[in-house]
């Protein structure tokens, strides 16, 4: 199945020679959500900006639904909603004027039915005649997806949705976003909240200086790097490891309390049987045992600092 955004080999250098992307490709699929993670600087606003139409690229080339972005520039640039990271609302506008002005912009008939069940799904309608001046941080960041989608676009492009919303609004956005996905809408969202990611992203790209290091599927990426780990917490202290688990891949606590077993969970065999055996055997009595995984953002960090 042709995928309905494909990015080939992009690269961008700017003027003063700061190469923002290195020969990205991604294809990204009709109706996911894909999360693409990195720090400050990494290329994201840059990649979502040459895709959306309002940066050129130094090489490479990009499509959208099998059109080229720069040659059907138009036809392209229709089917893309994009939600900029910062607040760009006319402070005077009123909410229903401004959403309609969005959607006349790309040349679409007035559809005031639309536009009032836009409203209505972001739980905008009783605003629909106040100032955007009134509104709350989070109202004025629901206004721009509305405008984003006043001219019905195939794909939105979120860049920073959640930025400066306390968690409670932000767990509202999430459920706007899986309700767009549902509708049919595929949605590309840049974030620095990895909880973001892995709560709403079927996948998850890792980008860092201006290179995608990965895409995988959320769930698979988490099985494939996340580590497992058994904490052994013990009866007594002790002061060095027993010559019989010297082998093993374990950490010692500060207090000499507690044993950290990582191990990989696609082995066949974890080897804490095993483990437990020696540990018995040299004597070590156990108090408690507890086992945590790896989340997510301790992926993510390992991969951007492996690769820095």
């Amino acid at each position: 199945m042709q995928p309905i955004v494909s990015v080939k080999n992009l690269s961008k250098v700017y003027r003063n020679g700061y190469q923002a992307l290195n020969k990205v490709s991604l294809d990204i699929t009709d109706g996911e959500i894909l999360a693409l993670l990195g720090p400050n600087g990494a290329g994201k606003t840059t990649l979502i900006s040459i895709i959306c139409g309002i940066v050129n690229a130094s090489s490479g080339s990009v499509s959208v639904n099998g059109h080229n972005t720069v040659s059907d520039y138009r036809i392209t640039r229709g089917m893309i909603g994009l939600v900029p990271q910062e607040l760009t609302l006319g402070t005077f506008d009123r909410v229903g004027n401004t959403v309609n002005f969005s959607r006349g912009l790309f040349g679409k008939n007035p559809d005031q039915a639309f536009v009032d069940q836009l409203l209505t799904d972001l739980s905008l309608i009783d605003k629909k005649n106040e100032e955007v001046r009134t509104l709350s941080g989070g109202m004025k960041r629901r206004v721009l997806i509305a405008k984003a989608l006043s001219h019905e676009p195939r794909i939105l492009f979120l860049d920073e949705p959640t930025a400066g919303v306390d968690v409670e609004l932000r767990k509202e956005m999430w459920n706007i976003v899986l309700q767009l996905r549902d509708s049919g809408v595929t949605i590309i969202l840049t974030t620095h909240y990895i909880a973001e990611a892995e709560a709403i992203a079927d996948r998850v790209g890792v980008i860092n200086n201006g290179e995608l290091l990965l895409v995988e599927d959320t769930l698979t990426l988490m099985r494939k790097l996340g580590k497992k780990q058994l904490t052994i917490v013990l009866k007594e202290p002790i002061d060095v490891l027993p010559d019989t688990v010297i082998t093993y891949d374990l950490a010692l606590s500060p207090d000499r309390m507690e044993l950290v077993y990582t191990y990989d969970i696609q082995s066949e065999r974890t080897g804490i049987t095993a483990l437990l055996q020696h540990l018995k055997t040299a004597g070590l009595t156990m108090r408690d045992l507890q086992t945590t995984q790896s989340s997510l953002e301790d992926i993510f960090v390992s991969l951007v600092k492996d690769k820095s």
